[in-house]
């Protein structure tokens, strides 16, 4: 199991959306933008039924990169496995609006959804452009 060093954690704090990519039933790659939390372990908020939700579901391997839009030299990926959880995952979708919109609750929330907080475990941890 691999960790995110320091570096990666500060980085990972910032507002940079990341690519997500989870596997499709027939096993092609589905990629999408996501809000990451980095409160230690890296994760993300989804909600059921979405595809990102189905696909982790079924096959729990993950990845997702995350790149400075101001450096795109700059990165880090983490690739490993998900795990699903509802707990925490409606102070989650607020936690990232205050990172990435600057608003204290999640704007769009819907009530008929259930939010789902993935939470990845780490097989491999890449990064570029820390060196500097």
């Amino acid at each position: 199991m691999a960790t995110l060093d320091d570096n990666a954690r500060k980085f990972l704090e910032q507002p940079f959306v990341g690519t997500v990519t989870t596997l499709r039933q027939d096993g092609s790659p589905h990629s999408t933008i996501v809000w990451v939390d980095s409160n230690g372990d890296l994760s993300f908020n989804t909600a059921v039924g979405r595809a990102k939700e189905k696909h982790l579901r079924r096959d729990p391997r993950v990845s997702v990169l995350v790149v400075d839009p101001e450096n795109t030299y700059k990165w880090v990926a983490v690739s490993g496995t998900a795990e699903l959880t509802t707990d925490g995952a409606d102070a989650q979708i607020d936690k990232l609006a205050k990172k990435y919109l600057g608003k204290d609750e999640y704007p769009w929330r819907n009530a008929q959804e259930t939010r789902v907080k993935v939470l990845i475990q780490p097989e491999k941890v890449d990064a570029s452009g820390f060196d500097e």
